[in-house]
């Protein structure tokens, strides 16, 4: 079914169906392979026709297709997509190697299901690989995700089960190159290591390591304003590629904050699958839709840069600490401590600090060397 198409689904339905999923998947046991993100999980279909049998054929038919393209867009890098047009004529169903149902309703008319479509990985990899066409299918190391809320005056952080939970846990966690672990915010996290998290602080990070016990840990802080009709999501921690912090708003359409979470969660998830195929594909660049441009992997090859980064608030900090994060080639980063108006600041980059320099200056940050050392200022 066409992306169109599944755009203009009722939300009511889409929000039932990952339900319903989810709640079956839960008892689901799924075999591990090196193959395991050729399976596209979850996904709904749906189809309208003469009788239920052949509305049942036709979501089939429809939904693989469509699948398929989700699966390409999974383990191609954004700066390949306008490749993929020389496998638009590839037909899914010479490729499907099985679909699973999760859940499925139909009436005299129609057929609403969730299904898993699994492709022949061997199969897939041959089609890109004979156009040239780059991919990533290597699964990252799992990463915690911690979904928090934030709200109320003054402001307080508290553990989300509701909707910005069930947005996360609606997606296909598993077999997404970058595997997600859904935890509680734990009640010892108390709300100054979720500030301290969300001003780049990386003792909130040391924090969250020591409880969880986990490297790999990212909190994803959503502030939903009613009033002003926004939703604002943060992404705050270390995952496969290294330090993580991006803030990102949306709007809240017609009070419906479900949607904007789905949404919210489905870029957030993209975010992690993109700066994992970056740095494995060793992409210098990584951009889709006015998304940020991701640092790639140096493969250790860049010169050791030091730094202070001054700033005026945390705010600022986490604009200049995201710019630093988005630059190609940045690799590394290693903060070793951050104050009330600086941070001292350790990374490798090709060119070492005169070519950090200049690839700072077109992103409105200056790195100048004083008798004290190089530093960080914004122009802005």
């Amino acid at each position: 079914m066409g992306d169109a198409v599944h755009a203009r689904r009722s939300l009511a339905i889409a929000v039932a169906i990952w339900m319903a999923a989810t709640h079956l998947y839960a008892g689901a046991a799924v075999a591990a392979s090196g193959d395991g993100a050729y399976t596209i999980a979850n996904y709904p279909v749906d189809a309208t026709a003469a009788n239920a049998v052949a509305a049942k054929d036709q979501a089939l038919a429809e939904g693989q297709q469509s699948a398929f393209r989700s699966l390409l867009k999974r383990i191609v890098p954004v700066t390949a997509y306008k490749q993929l047009t020389r496998v638009s004529g590839l037909k899914a169903a010479d490729l499907i190697s099985g679909v699973a149902v999760r859940s499925e309703r139909n009436s005299a008319t129609d057929y609403i299901a969730s299904l898993d479509f699994s492709f022949e990985a061997d199969a897939v990899r041959t089609a890109l690989s004979r156009q040239g066409i780059p991919f990533v299918d290597e699964q990252a190391p799992p990463v915690t995700v911690i979904t928090a809320l934030v709200q109320g005056n003054p402001l307080a952080a508290t553990n989300d089960t509701g909707l910005w939970r069930r947005a996360w846990t609606g997606l296909d966690l598993q077999h997404t190159i970058t595997p997600v672990t859904i935890q509680d915010l734990k009640p010892v996290i108390h709300a100054d290591t979720i500030s301290m998290l969300l001003a780049g602080d990386d003792n909130g990070l040391r924090i969250l390591n020591d409880e969880y016990a986990a490297k790999l840990i990212v909190v994803a802080v959503a502030e939903p304003d009613t009033a002003a009709k926004k939703l604002t999501v943060t992404l705050a921690g270390r995952d496969a590629v290294g330090p993580l912090l991006l803030k990102r708003t949306y709007r809240i359409s017609n009070g419906d904050l479900a949607y904007a979470s789905e949404l919210a969660a489905v870029v957030a998830l993209g975010v992690l699958e993109g700066r994992w195929k970056a740095v494995r594909s060793a992409s210098a660049t990584q951009a889709a839709s006015g998304a940020p441009v991701w640092s790639a992997s140096t493969g250790g090859d860049g010169e050791e840069v030091t730094f202070v980064a001054e700033f005026v608030n945390p705010s600022q900090w986490n604009e200049i600490r995201t710019q630093i994060l988005d630059t190609p080639g940045v690799d590394a980063v290693d903060i070793a401590s951050v104050s009330d108006r600086n941070a001292d600041v350790t990374l490798r980059f090709p060119g070492g600090a005169r070519g950090l320099a200049n690839a700072l200056g077109g992103r409105g940050l200056s790195l100048v060397n004083t008798q004290a050392g190089w530093v960080l200022r914004p122009n802005y």
